[in-house]
């Protein structure tokens, strides 16, 4: 440009010299300054007017030449999709075979057969306590009711041959069945003595020692007994999700301390809202095969509550809000040969999100191109060109 006005200036000069005019070196060796700014102010006038028509040649140009600069856009294409929607909850492991043994009877803890960390079936024999004497006095009980048999049934014999009276029959017929009620009773009792297994699983923990003495009660928990192989999650579901959660539906779990997730489903739903935050429970069993998972452990549980086998989903990013707060994206029309396109401000109604990406309800149809870089830079009605 510098150069065409520096060339104009120039001819300007060689004109006048020609036509007879004074050239600019004569204007100033005469030392008139009216003079000097006459003429500058020609010149600058001739050099507007010269920059105008350069700027009109260079539109005239791209035009002509095919050289128009558009904006550069790239594009993604709408397509039906199965979309799950995910209510994301926190929740604790539990198990419901966790529990302390406690000791049934007084006693002396005789002797303790099994450590922490041993795995034991259901009835199998845990530690015994002292019976102080009563498997003696069992011994001798079972005397008694032999005894009292052996002449029951004697006198039974004699009492069906009409010999003796009946009440002797009824005597020995009594004194029989009270001598087995004790022998059940003390055994009963002495059973009492065997601290066993209520059900299969591990030893989590050892709490007395052999030779403490125990009783009954709370304080003389003995040993803790843990089944890892059927736990589950319990979470607190908000009750505007009463329609939507239910028995049966997927659930992710994951536990952020192990790195490690499991697909289940809910295997019960709680008939109770708790008035104090409005929730009700859902409870998820998850499979425990190689032992990591822990009663009280953490993990984040994910429920399906909506489902739609053919929506539509778009990035969050490229959705705009005008000012009566509708939302709306830029879709693109068929590109030509060239890969330029007209697009079009479409208002959108959007339900769900999920991550990144929102559902679209209304508003788009299957194969549409939306704008998605360059979407901010657009207007309606805007040609483009389509990036590849």
């Amino acid at each position: 440009m510098k150069k065409i006005i520096a060339l104009f200036i120039t001819s300007v000069g060689l004109v006048s010299c020609g036509g007879g005019d004074q050239t600019v070196d004569e204007i100033i060796a005469q030392g008139d300054l009216e003079t000097i700014r006459a003429k500058k102010t020609e010149i600058t006038s001739q050099q507007k007017l010269i920059e105008s028509q350069i700027k009109t040649l260079d539109s005239v140009i791209g035009i002509l030449g095919n050289e128009e600069k558009l904006p550069l856009v790239n594009t993604l294409t709408a397509k039906n999709e199965v979309f799950n929607h995910y209510l994301e909850l926190q929740g604790d492991v539990s198990t419901k075979q966790n529990v302390l043994i406690y000791p049934e009877m007084s006693g002396t803890l005789q002797k303790v057969y099994v450590q922490e960390g041993d795995r034991v079936s259901k009835g199998q024999l845990l530690a015994t306590i002292d019976d102080g004497g009563m498997s003696n006095q069992l011994n001798q009980l079972k005397a008694q009711a032999e005894l009292a048999k052996t002449t029951f049934e004697r006198q039974e014999r004699l009492w069906e041959q009409n010999i003796g009276s009946e009440i002797q029959y009824l005597q020995a017929k009594t004194n029989y069945e009270a001598a087995e009620n004790m022998v059940s009773q003390t055994q009963s009792q002495l059973g009492k003595s065997s601290i066993r297994a209520p059900f299969s699983g591990i030893i989590d923990n050892v709490i007395k020692d052999q030779g403490t003495v125990v009783s009954p009660g709370p304080g003389s928990e003995v040993f803790r007994l843990v089944n890892l192989s059927d736990m589950y999650i319990e979470v607190e579901v908000p009750e505007t999700y009463l329609g939507a959660v239910s028995k049966g539906k997927e659930a992710l779990v994951y536990f952020p301390v192990l790195g490690d997730s499991v697909i289940a489903k809910i295997r019960e739903t709680g008939n109770f809202i708790n008035p104090a935050n409005r929730s009700f429970k859902a409870e998820i069993p998850v499979a425990n095969k190689e032992g990591k998972i822990k009663p009280n452990l953490t993990a984040k549980v994910s429920l399906n509550d909506y489902t739609s086998e053919d929506a539509i989903l778009i990035p969050t990013s490229i959705i705009s809000e005008n000012a009566e707060g509708e939302q709306y994206v830029f879709v693109a029309e068929k590109p030509n040969e060239n890969g330029e396109s007209i697009v079009k401000r479409t208002i959108i109604e959007t339900g769900k999100t999920q991550g990144a990406n929102i559902e679209v309800l209304s508003g788009l149809d299957n194969g549409d191109e939306i704008v998605k870089e360059g979407a901010r830079s657009v207007k309606d009605g805007q040609k483009v060109k389509i990036q590849k």
